[in-house]
């Protein structure tokens, strides 16, 4: 089956229902003109938020993530959405209430309400991070937002209806290649590689070094031998620019949203490396 995206005219106006670090939403109309035309299936093996999967709505997708806190998620957004919104009526935008649900313990919660959980903290601590200590503890602090909205109904259902033609995995982004075939687009989206040892953004994420990327690079080439079209999205370092050079690179501009200072908040460059061009 081919597949066009964006033909699904009726749900063009999905939004990811969660805030993410790093999510590509602000780069959106810049990916536009580098996506492939057509493909057969979508995979995002980083899927974070998902704003490159709720742009381009594919028919057939398979989403995975080795954050198993976000895949709970979105499968409880998929099967059981009417059971999540029941349950997520009941929070409120209240610092001791929320120091109260970020103490629970959410292996110890059914999946409905590990995923309110989840929902709820990421709409309400500060600056939507997903940060968890060594023990694996969620630690960022209450946001003190004046007004919040935790979700949108309409568009959780809307959610859930996309979401039901996906296969959702939590694991390591190699499993991909279990996946992949001709034909399929692979877009990565992984924690970058630090601008500097001072600048290690990764840490939001989980550990993530120059051996990962390495590791990436091979899943790319191998996913390239198949036939796929793979697009990747990464820092503006020479690291990264060494890895790729065999590939399509381009430079677009991306607005630094995680600093405490808003001077540090400019546009800054950001890679994307591709084994296609706009022809395909």
């Amino acid at each position: 089956m081919e597949q066009l995206y964006g033909i699904m005219k009726s749900m063009d106006r999905i939004r990811s229902p969660i805030k993410w670090a790093g999510g590509k939403g602000q780069l959106l109309s810049q990916f536009d003109l580098m996506l492939p035309k057509n493909f057969d299936l979508y995979i995002e093996p980083f899927v974070g938020g998902g704003a490159m999967f709720f742009h381009i709505l594919p028919e057939r997708s398979i989403l995975i993530d080795n954050n198993s806190e976000l895949i709970n998620f979105y499968e409880t957004v998929r099967d059981s959405v009417s059971d999540l919104i029941d349950d997520l009526k009941v929070h409120k935008n209240d610092e001791e209430y929320y120091y109260i649900m970020r103490s629970l313990d959410p292996k110890n919660m059914d999946p409905v309400k590990r995923a309110s959980r989840f929902l709820y903290l990421n709409k309400t601590a500060y600056n939507g991070l997903w940060r968890v200590n060594k023990s694996g503890q969620f630690n960022v602090p209450f946001g003190r937002y004046r007004s919040l909205k935790i979700f949108d109904e309409e568009n959780l259902i809307a959610v859930s209806d996309l979401l039901k033609r996906s296969k959702i995995f939590f694991g390591d982004f190699e499993m991909v290649l279990d996946h992949a075939a001709k034909g399929t687009f692979v877009y990565f989206d992984p924690p970058y590689h630090p601008l500097s040892k001072t600048a290690n953004f990764t840490s939001y994420s989980g550990k993530f070094d120059e051996m990962d990327q390495i590791r990436l690079h091979e899943c790319f080439k191998r996913l390239d031998e198949i036939g796929c079209y793979i697009m990747m999205s990464n820092s503006d370092t020479e690291f990264i620019k060494e890895l790729y050079k065999d590939y399509d690179i381009k430079i677009v501009k991306a607005r630094r949203a995680i600093n405490s200072r808003t001077d540090g908040r400019g546009m800054i460059n950001e890679l994307v490396v591709r084994n296609f061009d706009q022809s395909f």
